[in-house]
């Protein structure tokens, strides 16, 4: 996940320079859609972690049950 963060990091970077340099908005646009990606992917992969790691540590199917349910309203809220 952190070498996501890191290409969405250096993508921002390049969306600064580019809006400095004058680039098209065009450009821009396809650069900051990519660090969006970019984003989204490390979301969703932190996401899926938490995922397996309550359904790996929680013993109870009814624990289960709630945890999943407050992971799929963080989903719902942040996706």
């Amino acid at each position: 996940m952190a070498l996501r963060l890191k290409r969405a990091e250096g993508q921002i970077r390049g969306v600064l320079r580019m809006m400095e340099n004058g680039d098209s908005c065009n450009d821009i646009a396809q650069q900051l859609a990519a660090a969006r990606n970019a984003l989204d992917r490390a979301f969703f992969e932190m996401m899926a972690c938490r995922i397996e790691s309550e359904i790996m540590t929680t013993p109870s199917d009814l624990e289960k049950h709630e945890r999943v349910s407050e992971i799929l309203k963080v989903l719902s809220k942040y996706a």
